[in-house]
């Protein structure tokens, strides 16, 4: 299979908001992820179709890896915790999870595709993207990407929230 050149895959990006790379190079992989704007993601659960899920995400990147058997699957972009309503760091375990979950705190909020990390009301979950932290702690996801990554998450996956000092 030919090299797909980072052109091509960034074109097909911006197009349909995944990403087939075929043979492309790990640095592409990683220059592409950078480039995802708000709402966009990759999927591509074939790059290991089994095992043990764990779910990276970086603050600072706003940025959500998952990892499947050690290899990435899918990158999203995320919002994170705004400025006084920070979203925590550290390793969590997903606690329980709700497909049509509605906030308690703030005003029955949708809370799509709910992967809950804290029983304080940390989560991951589909929310608006506008590009930078604006949540109240949660990591909001993109409607389709939470709700893909719901169907590979179950009671007890990891998730490692990280910071620019943890990263």
């Amino acid at each position: 299979m030919p090299r797909v050149t980072r052109r091509a895959a960034l074109t097909l990006l911006a197009a349909t908001g995944t990403l087939v790379l075929g043979a492309a190079r790990a640095d592409d992989l990683i220059e592409a992820a950078k480039k995802l704007k708000p709402g966009q993601f990759t999927w591509h659960p074939e790059r290991s179709p089994a095992g043990p899920v764990a779910i990276v995400v970086s603050i600072p990147d706003q940025r959500v890896h998952v990892y499947r058997n050690g290899i990435r699957i899918a990158v999203s972009t995320c919002s994170t915790g705004k400025p006084g309503h920070d979203t925590p760091v550290g390793v969590f375990s997903i606690l329980q999870k709700d497909k049509d979950h509605h906030s308690d705190e703030y005003n029955d909020a949708p809370m799509p595709n709910m992967n809950r990390l804290t029983w304080s009301g940390v989560a991951l979950h589909a929310g608006e993207l506008p590009g930078y932290p604006a949540s109240h702690g949660c990591v909001r996801l993109p409607l389709a990407f939470s709700a893909l990554l719901f169907t590979i998450t179950q009671i007890g996956t990891v998730v490692i929230i990280a910071n620019a000092a943890s990263d």
